[in-house]
Parts: C-alpha cells; sequence; structure tokens
C-alpha cells in the first residue's frame, strides 16, 4: 500500500507497506496525498465607470457599471477603454470609498488607532473606569475590548476581571456578547472548570444559544467529565438546523477521548448521512484510537474509511498518513513495515515497483459514463417523468 505526500523537503514522498486483510501479495493499494490546483488558461478585466446623476431618479441608480472583457490570443485588439478608470487606478479605491461610506459605529477601530493598550494583568473597578476613560474610539467599550482581548487570547484572569467590573455596574448581569468571547478565551485556553461555570449561566439565562454559542460548549464541554452534555446540546442543534462538520468531529473525538467508540461511530454515520463530508483530523483520530486495538470489526471500518478517502479523492496531509502508517504497523498478528520513499513521474513507486492508480478515466471507463449519462439522464427512459401531455 502507497501513500504519496506533497511539499516534504520539495520533492513527493510515499509511505508503503506490504498487503494485509484480503490482499494478496502480488496487490497493492495506492491513495494519492497530494493537492492539485488548476491555473486558468484566461484572464479577466474588470473595469469601472463613473456615471453622473442627471436626476434624483437618476442619481439612485448604479454608479458603477462592470464591463467584462476576455483575453483573446496573443495580437488581439481587445483593451480597456481609456475612458473607464481601470478597478485599480490611481485613486479609485478613494472614489469608491466615498461612493459607499460606512457607518464608523459599526466598525470596531484597529488596535493601533487607539490610544489605550490591552492588560496584561488583571484590573480592579477604577482601572477598568479609567481604562474607558482613555478610551477614545466611537464603538462601545465593553464590546470593543472583549473583541480585541479574543482576538489576541488574553489570559482568563484579565478577562474575568473584566466580566466581574461589567457585572458590577449592572446588578451582576452580563450581557451575551461578552460571555460567547469569554467562553472562547476558556475554550481556547483549555480552562474546562471556567468552561462549566459559563455553561452554567447560560444553561439558566437562555433557552436557546446562537450556533457559535453551542459550538464553542460542545468543544469546552468534550473535555471534561460532563462531555454527554455536549451531545445534549447537538440534539439541540439538530432541532433547527444540521450540525457543523466541527460539531461532529467535536462530538467524535470527545466520545473516542472517553472510549466510547459505538458512539463515535455513530455520529461518524450521522455526519455521512447528512451528505456531510469529515474532517481529516475525525478520521485521523480514528486511526489514532485503533492503535493496537486487536478488533477485526473496528479494523474493517478503518478500512471503509480508507475506501472512503479514495473514491472521494481526498489527501490525507503528512500527519494523518503517520498515524494510517502506525496503524498498520500496529495490527496485532500483521508484519506490516511503512517506510517513505520517493515516486517518479511515470507514477511507480520506486520500493515496490508499483504503479499507483489513476485519478483519471481510461478510455473504457469514459465509454461507460458517456453511455449511462446519454441513457440515465439526457434520455430518461420515461418521456413524461418531467413533462406533461398539455
Amino acid at each position: 500500500m502507497t501513500f504519496l505526500l506533497s511539499g516534504i523537503q520539495s520533492f513527493s514522498k510515499l509511505w508503503k507497506c506490504s498487503p494485509c486483510f484480503g490482499l494478496s501479495p502480488g496487490h497493492s493499494c495506492c491513495f494519492f496525498l497530494s493537492d492539485y490546483c488548476g491555473i486558468r488558461n484566461q484572464q479577466r478585466w474588470f473595469s469601472l465607470k463613473s456615471m453622473s446623476p442627471q436626476s434624483t431618479k437618476a442619481g439612485n441608480a448604479s454608479i458603477a457599471k462592470a464591463r467584462y472583457l476576455r483575453k483573446g490570443d496573443e495580437g488581439s485588439n481587445k483593451q480597456v477603454s481609456s475612458d473607464s478608470p481601470h478597478l485599480f487606478a490611481a485613486g479609485a479605491a478613494k472614489k469608491r470609498s466615498q461612493m459607499n461610506p460606512q457607518s464608523n459605529d459599526q466598525v470596531l477601530s484597529p488596535l493601533k488607532n487607539i490610544s489605550i493598550q490591552l492588560p496584561t494583568k488583571p484590573l480592579n473597578s477604577k482601572e477598568w473606569d479609567k481604562l474607558k476613560e482613555d478610551f477614545k474610539g466611537k464603538a462601545n467599550f465593553e464590546n470593543w475590548i472583549s473583541s480585541q482581548m479574543a482576538h489576541c487570547h488574553s489570559p482568563i484572569d484579565v478577562a474575568k476581571s473584566l466580566l466581574a467590573w461589567v457585572a458590577a455596574k449592572n446588578n451582576g448581569i452580563v450581557g451575551y456578547n461578552l460571555l460567547v468571547r469569554y467562553l472562547y478565551l476558556c475554550v481556547f485556553h483549555k480552562q474546562t472548570s471556567e468552561v462549566i461555570d459559563v455553561y452554567e449561566i447560560m444553561r439558566a439565562r437562555y433557552k436557546r444559544l446562537e450556533s457559535g454559542g453551542y459550538s464553542l460548549l460542545i468543544r469546552g464541554l468534550m473535555h471534561s467529565d460532563r462531555w454527554r452534555e455536549a451531545l445534549m446540546l447537538l440534539e439541540d442543534i439538530k432541532k433547527v438546523m444540521t450540525p457543523s462538520i466541527k460539531n461532529y468531529n467535536d462530538c467524535i473525538q470527545g466520545a473516542l477521548l472517553h472510549q466510547d467508540v459505538n458512539t463515535a461511530w455513530n455520529l461518524y454515520q450521522e455526519l455521512l448521512g447528512h451528505d456531510l463530508i469529515p474532517m481529516l483530523e475525525t478520521l485521523k483520530a480514528f486511526f489514532d484510537f485503533g492503535k493496537d486495538i486487536k478488533d477485526d470489526h473496528y479494523s474493517s471500518k478503518l478500512l471503509d474509511i480508507l475506501l472512503y478517502l479514495r473514491n472521494n479523492q481526498l489527501y490525507p496531509g503528512e500527519s494523518f498518513a503517520h498515524s494510517i502508517k502506525t496503524w498498520f504497523e500496529s495490527v496485532p498478528g500483521k508484519q506490516w513495515k511503512g517506510q517513505f520513499t520517493t515516486i517518479q513521474k511515470s507514477g511507480q513507486c520506486s520500493c515496490c515497483g508499483k504503479t499507483m492508480e489513476s485519478i483519471h478515466l481510461s478510455p473504457e471507463e469514459y465509454e461507460f459514463l458517456k453511455r449511462k449519462i446519454i441513457r440515465d439522464v439526457i434520455d430518461g427512459g420515461d418521456q413524461y417523468k418531467k413533462t406533461t401531455p398539455q
């Protein structure tokens, strides 16, 4: 079995291991672990042309006109009109900003434009009052400072002193946005006890949370003894929307962390049932958990994951490839050995001599696909399936 990685020491690498689990000694499977990017052969230009308003009605109309030009062969005479200023012409950005003014109240001022610095230690009430007086921005101070602290990953004790100051001014009430940003810092710094405290406050005050709050609580609770309550939060999300891939990833990793394998596999199947593509981090967790486990059923499911990667052209990165390699080498009773090697331009492995499976269709596969589409999609068999006699 051969796994190709790209971007490692400026040349492609593979890891290779002997066949097992029903694969005969003369066969090998190849999983391509490289991403491809295409470069368009055509270039596009956009030009903006200002239009002077002739009346009030015309002034409310569009003030910019975009024109699309496709670059032809070399020597083509198509050019951007000189009377239409280019999108990147000098002064164009300033003109566009004047045409579309934005309210300064809706934009948080950058930290470098404010005369205050984020505190590095907890502050008391007087110090927070002084800091607020020095604040020259037009945004709400509490929202601005909490947003900057979350962005800069400030220490927990500093953020906690901010919440205590806000609560003292508002009869013990802290706004939802401040709680969520504090929760983000708790999750980032892996302060599980603080996550649970915020969870208790939110559960008492709010019947429903927005998706960001649910996601943070799920991620924070998964590392605690109350991790099953994160599964309850996942069920709350399902009542209004499909959980995100990250929600499933956190729940699966939490279940594996607490040795609940059946729950992890059930969540994985549920994830696939929603036509969602699992994160490679999620699949890696299954291989990491399966190390040194002698369970044919579990091994069969891991092989199904490898087939899923192949069929959907998902390419694991280096860390995931190491996890797969380690799992194969740790299978009890098997003599697998993985190693990194180079791959030739022809697609042949330099170590075992096997040719990697091509991602391109063969002529036979193309003809089969062509006939299938003509018969099932274009013809369809039933002419009245999408039409009526009328």
